[in-house]
């Protein structure tokens, strides 16, 4: 742990405003990408839902065409076997074995229509499967050109903030250094608290900067001596006077 030299009150004052300052300005460089990093991972998350969609799709239509074709080879056996027992109608020596020939043609033609009728059924599914592999494909593709829509903006934001984004970095790094730990800790705890990131703010118009409630006089006149630290006893915000606040210039 890095050791802290001991800051008078306005020292760790001026320390806090320029770290948040530098935040701030991070905060600035974050808040221009948007919702785009959510964005672009949401999408690929939907897309990734999409295309195992679309496999399982494809494997189900693989699935109904081979069931189609086998149906087919039994007709075409159905109907090989029916023509040979035809053929050997005309050679039998009695009535047994002629109706026995006729029960084996009626079974052979039977089997073939029963063939046909799960070939008509199936030709049902598997149209409507089509239908449905069709749209998800069509999804897919609405979304992976909107997805590179996406990953291009967020990567052209990127590439003119990185520079300036990486510096900000660096220098927060080293303004944490100065802040001893207790006040770090609690400056970290406020910022997380808040959408807008502020724990540090300054008196305006005799009000907190972070929430807008009234500061009294006196309390006003103690954040001005800068002998401790005074935070918003509405919001906990830690509170700075103006004149300290705009004297603290970040580079």
């Amino acid at each position: 742990m890095a050791v802290v030299k001991d800051f008078s009150v306005e020292e760790k004052l001026v320390e806090l405003i320029k770290l948040q300052k530098l935040d701030s300005k991070l905060d600035q460089i974050q808040t221009l990408k948007g919702e785009l990093p959510i964005e672009v991972s949401d999408l690929e998350d939907e897309l990734a839902g999409l295309n195992s969609r679309k496999n399982r799709i494809e494997e189900e239509i693989n699935g109904i065409s081979d069931f189609i074709n086998e149906k087919k080879e039994i007709i075409k056996e159905s109907e090989a076997l029916a023509l040979k027992y035809e053929k050997q109608s005309e050679n039998v020596k009695n009535n047994r074995e002629f109706e026995a020939i006729n029960k084996e043609i009626e079974m052979q033609q039977l089997e073939g229509k029963l063939a046909e009728k799960h070939i008509r059924d199936a030709n049902v599914e598997l149209a409507d499967k089509v239908k449905v592999f069709e749209e998800v494909k069509h999804r897919i593709e609405g979304k992976e050109a909107i997805l590179a829509n996406k990953k291009q903006e967020l990567g052209k934001i990127i590439a003119e903030t990185e520079k300036e984004e990486t510096a900000f970095q660096s220098k927060i790094e080293k303004a944490r250094k100065e802040i001893e730990e207790r006040l770090l800790f609690s400056y970290d705890r406020i910022r997380k608290n808040y959408r807008n990131g502020l724990a540090v703010v300054h008196v305006e118009r005799d009000a907190c900067g972070g929430c807008y409630n009234a500061i009294p006089p006196q309390k006003q006149s103690e954040i001005k001596q800068r002998k401790k630290i005074m935070v918003c006893e509405n919001c906990g915000r830690i509170l700075v006077d103006e004149e300290l606040s705009e004297s603290v210039e970040i580079k």
